[in-house]
């Protein structure tokens, strides 16, 4: 442990003092991250289940690949799931939990998706090692395999997470909002300790993901009352916006978060927004603060390769911090039998 934590200091004086010499920088931060194991927060670890579920990471990995394999936008799913989950009383597994009054029915988890595939998995791990894995951890799995299947990063996951005991819709209410300002998701992030860093980075997900019409046309033909479009958005991309979902249309129709390559986990997200190409207006704002500008131009550059190299790095680090947001360990909460109920229901 000492070893790693050495590591880490050293590898971050030593990019620190290479300010011109990046491209060394970030190789050798990916050295380090593979030949020191990720180690969690509250005693999360990777490899957790190696004695006790030996097939544990496997089955789940199989279980999203035959999911991903009949619809690739599950991938985006798994991935919001997950967030959703460690937003709200940490990552325990209580939006999995159903039930008209749980997390998963409130307003802000509208669209929730990829609670079968989390069924199902659990369901083969209980066969094969009843009582050990957590939903929790089945739900941290599957966002990095969703994430792989994609053409994203793959990460060691620290596991170890328990179950929650509670789901209740009214918590969560103040998930980040698709209308939040840059303050607001800076807040509401740094309430989970994370950093604007962070912020941006884990908002990269939307290159993965689509929204519904009805979150974002009020950019088209009524932005703050005006009756007019959002001046931030590119004149071509508002025209084409306005040819998807027309005034007074179907609210409901998907609209893909990056315009270029939505199967795809790339940089485009990025570029997409500096450009004026944002759909969600609180993904089009990170431009416009200097903090959270100067991550997304550092992204959205044009050097090719090096970018998609720092973002897939700063990404897997970002997901494990927000993956041990507020987790149950130990004795803590339950390992449920069944993902959406509790033990003693």
């Amino acid at each position: 442990m000492l070893l790693y934590k050495n590591s880490r200091i050293v590898s971050h004086k030593f990019c620190n003092t290479l300010s011109k010499m990046e491209n060394l920088c970030l190789v050798f931060l990916l050295i380090i991250s593979i030949v020191f194991p990720v180690l969690g927060q509250g005693g999360l670890k990777t490899g957790f289940y190696s004695s006790s579920c030996p097939n544990a990471e496997s089955i789940v990995k199989s279980t999203v690949q035959a999911e991903f394999n009949k619809d690739p936008t599950i991938a985006a799913g798994l991935l919001r799931l997950h967030f959703h989950d460690c937003f709200v009383q940490g990552c325990d597994g209580s939006v999995l939990i159903s039930g008209s009054s749980a997390e998963r029915n409130a307003v802000t988890n509208t669209g929730l998706r990829g609670f079968g595939v989390i069924d199902d998995a659990k369901s083969q791990l209980e066969a094969s090692c009843p009582g050990v894995v957590s939903c929790a951890d089945i739900l941290a799995l599957a966002a990095r395999d969703a994430v792989d299947l994609v053409g994203g990063p793959s990460w060691g996951v620290p596991t170890g997470r328990r179950d929650g005991r509670n789901s209740s819709s009214s918590e969560a209410m103040n998930l980040p909002s698709p209308f939040d300002t840059i303050e607001v998701q800076r807040s509401k992030f740094a309430a989970k300790g994370l950093d604007d860093h962070d912020l941006v980075t884990l908002v990269g997900a939307h290159t993965i993901g689509q929204t519904d019409c009805r979150f974002f046309s009020y950019r088209l033909y009524n932005f703050t009352k005006t009756g007019n479009a959002d001046p931030s958005i590119d004149q071509q991309f508002l025209t084409q916006l306005k040819t998807i979902c027309p005034k007074d249309g179907d609210g409901s129709k998907k609209v893909d978060l990056d315009k270029d390559s939505q199967l795809n986990f790339d940089v485009s997200f990025f570029k997409n927004i500096r450009n004026g190409n944002g759909i969600l207006e609180s993904d089009q704002r990170l431009l416009g603060d200097s903090s959270t500008k100067d991550v997304v131009d550092k992204y959205a550059g044009s050097i090719r390769g090096l970018l998609g190299l720092r973002f897939n790095y700063n990404f897997k680090q970002a997901m494990i911090k927000m993956s041990s947001i507020e987790i149950k360990s130990g004795t803590q909460g339950e390992i449920r039998k069944v993902c959406s109920r509790f033990n003693y229901y």
